[in-house]
């Protein structure tokens, strides 16, 4: 297998997650910036043009960040980073679902449509007119996990998951992009710090 990433949240997860799997594998790095993800030679393999891509050893290109590390859970159960039993993934996957579509989402299409306009609006459909509430709507996303966190060390409970991979991976989007957390916001300011320790943060810095 190979995995095609780039700049970004999205290959900055499944790197995260790989690392943390103990998955050691060979990499391609595709120019976004350049939009070498969006010309004929990356299409054929991708073609909604978005990175990361797992390239199996049969040919198959798996794409979506969700599907890849899910495949990999599969290949490589331990750690367990979705979850060892049906509960514990049905608490992942729910965590990892609200996080996407309360915070991860938004966040995106409100970079998109405001600071990262110049270099998406000829790429995909960009809602300019939309850029504050869509950014509005991921600190509301933000605060709502922020009073549902308690005192867990992990957004799923005592134990890493993906769902603390992808909420860290684009909390740490959001600061670069000016939609960083809220200064009051202390669990998750406390859980950030304990995510940014460990060594596959530190490694796709």
């Amino acid at each position: 297998m190979k995995l095609y990433h780039s700049i970004g949240p999205n290959p900055r997860l499944v790197r995260m997650f790989l690392i943390e799997k103990g998955i050691e594998l060979p990499a391609v790095d595709v120019d976004i910036i350049a939009g070498e993800n969006r010309q004929s030679p990356f299409l054929a393999i991708n073609p909604s043009g978005s990175t990361p891509v797992l390239m199996l050893d049969s040919g198959e290109a798996l794409a979506e960040t969700t599907a890849i590390c899910e495949y990999l859970e599969e290949l490589h159960p331990q750690p367990p980073l979705i979850g060892s039993t049906p509960e514990a993934r049905a608490r992942t996957r729910m965590w990892t679902r609200r996080i996407d579509l309360a915070i991860v989402q938004p966040m995106t299409h409100g970079f998109r449509a405001a600071e990262g306009l110049p270099m998406f609006k000829e790429r995909v459909r960009c809602l300019p007119q939309a850029a504050d509430d869509l950014k509005a709507t991921a600190r509301e996303g933000l605060a709502w996990l922020e009073a549902r966190l308690g005192e867990r060390p992990f957004v799923a409970g005592d134990a890493l998951t993906l769902a603390d991979i992808v909420l860290y991976s684009f909390v740490e989007f959001g600061a670069l992009v000016g939609q960083g957390l809220d200064a009051g916001q202390a669990r998750l300011s406390a859980w950030r710090e304990r995510m940014a320790s460990r060594d596959s943060a530190k490694a796709t810095a």
